[in-house]
């Protein structure tokens, strides 16, 4: 009875933790996404909608497409690249959301090596 009463206790503390994830949130609109490069902090803003990303980085705009496996993860293809690395598809995976922002998860497609980023939505 005590294995039965503490795997519920366990069960229902567990569920408490549970990410926050409301990704439709997230489909479409403007975005800001800041990293460390090269030891400088970095800025992209990207509009999303539906199917087509367009990211503003230093002044350029690079387009890539979006197919969405469900509500949570997509695949990013860049439509103009410039060289092999930007030939290769990303796989995003929203892990968790706030009201105004996202973590998410990404790898190079058929690569296992991930990296996490935080996205803030701004309009």
């Amino acid at each position: 009875m005590k294995k039965i009463a503490f795997l519920c206790l366990s069960l229902a503390m567990l569920s408490c933790y549970a990410p926050n994830r409301n990704c439709a949130d997230f489909k479409t609109g403007t975005f800001k996404f800041e990293t460390y490069l090269d030891g400088e902090l970095v800025e992209t803003t990207f509009v999303r909608n539906d199917t087509i990303e367009i990211d503003y980085y230093k002044n350029e705009a690079d387009t890539s497409s979006i197919r969405w496996i469900n509500d949570c993860e997509f695949i990013l293809k860049n439509l103009n690249p410039k060289n092999m690395a930007e030939e290769k598809a990303l796989h995003m995976k929203i892990l968790s959301t706030t009201e105004d922002s996202y973590t998410f998860e990404y790898s190079v497609v058929g690569e296992t090596t991930k990296q996490q980023g935080t996205v803030k939505k701004v309009n």
